[in-house]
């Protein structure tokens, strides 16, 4: 059975990626990641274009499926090695902005302008509701 996540991250880290086919979560520590299992859904949320000083996003910007195969680690640079998962991502144009699911999505709704502290944990679980509703804002459909 699937299971839906929300993975945060800036613009560019969810673009590169969207590029490389790979789901990388909370600067690539491994908890986060092996959360996640093959047939699972993430869509990724982007508060900001860039990591420190970025405009601001505040939008879904990307929805895959997590395929087959175990978590790995890859080098960037001389000290950084973070894990990862590969993501079969779907093409859209369309992103989905929370000023438009902010009363509708069960994990911000009534919670006024503190609707954004459910970002600050990197990585959650949402219901397939919440999720089916960031597809369909996105113009992706979702298969079983």
């Amino acid at each position: 059975m699937s299971r839906y996540w929300i993975g945060v991250a800036s613009g560019e880290h969810i673009k590169a990626g969207v590029a490389g086919g790979f789901a990388q979560l909370s600067h690539g520590r491994l908890d986060p990641i092996l959360k996640l299992s093959t047939g699972d859904w993430i869509a990724y949320y982007s508060p900001r274009s860039k990591m420190t000083d970025g405009d601001a996003v505040q939008a879904f910007i990307a929805i895959g499926k997590v395929k087959a195969g175990e978590a790995y680690r890859v080098s960037q640079g001389k000290v950084f090695r973070p894990f990862r998962r590969d993501v079969a991502y779907r093409r859209t144009t369309e992103t989905a902005p929370m000023s438009e699911l902010r009363d509708k999505l069960s994990f911000t709704q009534g919670r006024g302008s503190h609707w954004g502290m459910a970002f600050r944990r990197g990585v959650f679980e949402v219901s397939r509701e919440d999720f089916a509703l960031i597809a369909r804002k996105m113009k992706v459909r979702m298969l079983r």
